[in-house]
């Protein structure tokens, strides 16, 4: 009856308490990883300052709010934002604010701590994003000068489409426009390094060259209107078989870091919480939501990056089990650290919000533990 009853209510996007002596994903040791809450084809997090939490769908056009009223880890209080919107997968939090972006405009909840329960007619603050669904889920964060920062990805495997393939920054009350990247052919994750403030975000390279090329891309900002070479050059040294031809690879910036092909890194997010180790300050954490196309399946898994002067320098598996014997138990997208130091993964194939901490009083626990039983063994296809 439990079971039957968890299955109804996830089918309505809302919380399940799912059992948390579930087996399968692995992490160091001393790290645990529960459940913090169900909800259906979550994607991008926000974090209010009294911790709330916003998430962005895509499929299911749906934001949500949540919160974690007693302190156990989970998610006990759900409201649901909006429906009906088109791709409403960015989602940005400033100052009483909730920022939500579309596949073609970015609208403003203003004072949404307080209106959770009656949210506000929002304020549309920008129109003028491309209409096109193919890689029209917008990622949407605030820079640490508080501007608005939304990807826009080009609208094809390969294609030359003007307005597409760029990182725009803009004021938020979306005045004052500008292209801070350009040649970035889907990104859906940045975030920005916590001592220096340059920006880091991920990138998909494209299909169809097979299943080892082109790699896929971290990527690092130096200064506004670097160009990261699509579609002219992937991974920094496959050129395109179509447009390669036109331009030569060394004109662009190369990644920060090459990962491998249809790994499909989308959420990145630069440690700064205190409960982890200290080794993990400022690491860069990546959810690598996994390939869809390819022969053999890879990613499904958060990989932790160190960093120093700028670089990587080191690179490190640091949860994974979402793909066992090729089969799919969940796609991660996004990650969000909380104001504990937590840290949260949402995962879209699943329905789930991961917590992920760290036990200090047994740092011999046993690291493997595992999301939901029930979790459907069908392999996933969707597009990242």
């Amino acid at each position: 009856m439990i079971r039957y009853l968890c299955i109804v209510v996830a089918l309505y996007g809302t919380l399940c308490r799912a059992a948390d002596n579930t087996h399968g994903l692995s992490l160091p040791p001393g790290f645990r990883i529960t459940v913090f809450a169900r909800i259906a084809d979550a994607r991008s997090l926000a974090l209010a300052s009294d911790g709330t939490v916003f998430v962005g769908t895509r499929r299911a056009g749906q934001v949500h709010a949540l919160r974690d009223i007693d302190g156990d880890g989970r998610a006990d209080r759900h409201w649901v934002l909006a429906r009906g919107l088109q791709m409403p997968n960015g989602v940005a939090w400033h100052k009483g604010s909730l920022y939500v972006a579309e596949t073609h405009r970015i609208w403003r909840y203003d004072a949404i701590l307080k209106r959770l329960d009656k949210p506000p007619r929002p304020t549309l603050i920008y129109d003028r994003l491309p209409r096109w669904r193919h890689h029209g889920w917008r990622y949407l964060a605030v820079d640490p000068r508080g501007r608005l920062t939304v990807s826009v990805g080009a609208p094809c495997n390969v294609c030359r489409v003007p307005g597409t393939a760029l990182i725009l920054s803009m004021r938020r009350d979306g005045s004052d426009v500008r292209v801070i990247a350009r040649g970035v052919r889907n990104s859906v994750g940045f975030d920005w390094h916590p001592v220096n403030g340059r920006l880091w975000f991920s990138d998909n390279g494209r299909d169809w060259l097979g299943d080892d090329e082109p790699a896929d891309e971290i990527n690092r900002l130096d200064r506004p209107g670097q160009h990261f070479g699509f579609p002219w050059c992937h991974g920094g040294d496959t050129p395109d078989p179509q447009f390669g031809k036109q331009r030569h690879c060394r004109e662009f910036t190369p990644p920060a870091l090459r990962l491998q092909a249809h790994t499909a890194p989308l959420g990145v997010r630069f440690y700064t919480g205190r409960q982890f180790p200290r080794r993990y300050h400022n690491t860069l954490f990546v959810a690598q939501h996994g390939s869809w196309n390819r022969s053999i399946p890879v990613g499904y898994r958060i990989l932790a990056l160190t960093l120093h002067r700028g670089k990587v320098v080191g690179k490190q598996v640091f949860a994974s089990g979402w793909l066992r014997n090729d089969k799919i138990y969940g796609r991660p997208v996004d990650l969000l650290v909380m104001h504990d130091g937590s840290l949260l993964v949402s995962d879209d194939h699943a329905g789930l919000i991961y917590r992920i901490s760290y036990q200090r009083s047994n740092r011999a626990m046993d690291s493997t533990c595992a999301v939901c039983g029930n979790i459907s063994m069908t392999p996933a296809l969707s597009r990242r």
